[in-house]
């Protein structure tokens, strides 16, 4: 430890050695400038956020003609007391399940076929991926939707269903939805995956196929105990980005679908909060949502925890 010490001649030498609270402290100061940002970006708008959700806060209150009253837990009552809320909140649910084990297994077997394809194909590939990575969701939305249309779609002709809409019925507009959703997620799930094959040593790979183990077996039983670090992160970003989607739904289904019906929780905090103008409730749908995806990850990194795994 740092500081003054008395050697056996009994004079005093200064001790150079680094205090602990140094070594402790010195990340922080690295990590000061990025905390900054964050909080400023992340940490006041929730804030605020909840904040709302406690006040009478409508149209009435933003243009001064009311004035601005607390409410405590009566928004969150208000929101719970409503049938549909729940019935969005299960159809959320699913979806965002459907979703997330969808976009991992198409990503997983993707990355698997990138390491057994030669150089050009597997450019081509990555090619392909990143640029459906990279197209704004308002604009891969729009495609899907000419793609589907049911009058001019390629679509509807390949299939021979004639000027079926797939937005008419609930489930076939999710089903819609779902695909477009896979299809701008799954690269993230892909290279990241793939990144990960590729450092695993080649031995290992080899071990295992000498042994007759299958392409499936190899997976299972080598490469996703050895990636599930990396499943572990790309799951938790596919349960955020996919519960949490809104451009989607709101573009292919004209706002929620009729009355209503492909609602998700996003998408209804918009509603009660812009189409209503009820902003304190619609805040208290977005508290709502950040709490449920919170738990979610908290206790999937606790049962990632219970099973031996090093986060």
């Amino acid at each position: 430890m740092g500081g003054w010490s008395r050697p056996r001649g009994g004079r005093r030498k200064f001790s150079t050695a680094p205090r602990p609270w140094g070594r402790i402290s010195t990340p922080w100061l690295y990590l000061a400038p990025a905390l900054v940002v964050l909080g400023g970006l992340l940490v006041y708008p929730i804030y605020q956020l909840g904040l709302i959700s406690f006040f009478q806060y409508t149209q009435a209150q933003v243009s001064g003609g009311e004035p601005t009253t607390f409410k405590g837990f009566g928004n969150y009552a208000e929101l719970f007391s409503d049938d549909q809320f729940w019935q969005v909140l299960l159809a959320t649910v699913l979806f965002a399940a459907t979703c997330v084990a969808s976009t991992l297994a198409v990503g997983c077997a993707l990355a698997v076929l990138l390491t057994r394809v030669r150089a050009l194909p597997r450019l081509a590939l990555m090619l392909a991926a990143l640029g459906a990575w990279a197209t704004p969701a308002v604009t891969g939305s729009t495609v899907w939707l000419l793609l589907f249309d049911p009058d001019f779609g390629p679509v509807n002709r390949v299939l021979g269903l004639g000027d079926h809409s797939w937005t008419y019925g609930r489930f076939s507009a999710f089903f819609l939805v779902l695909l477009e959703v896979v299809w701008c997620s799954f690269p993230f799930v892909m290279v990241t995956v793939y990144a990960g094959i590729r450092a695993v040593p080649g031995e290992v790979l080899e071990a295992a196929a000498l042994d007759g183990a299958s392409q499936w077996r190899i997976w299972r039983s080598v490469l996703a105990p050895m990636l599930r670090p990396i499943l572990t992160v790309v799951t938790i970003q596919s349960v955020i980005w996919d519960f949490k989607v809104f451009t989607q739904i709101y573009v292919m289904t004209n706002g929620g679908g009729i009355a209503g019906q492909n609602l998700v929780l996003n998408v209804y905090a918009y509603q009660q909060a812009f189409a209503s103008s009820k902003y304190s409730l619609g805040s208290a749908v977005g508290v709502v949502m950040l709490l449920i995806l919170l738990a979610a990850t908290l206790v999937y990194l606790r049962l990632l925890r219970r099973q031996g795994e090093e986060l």
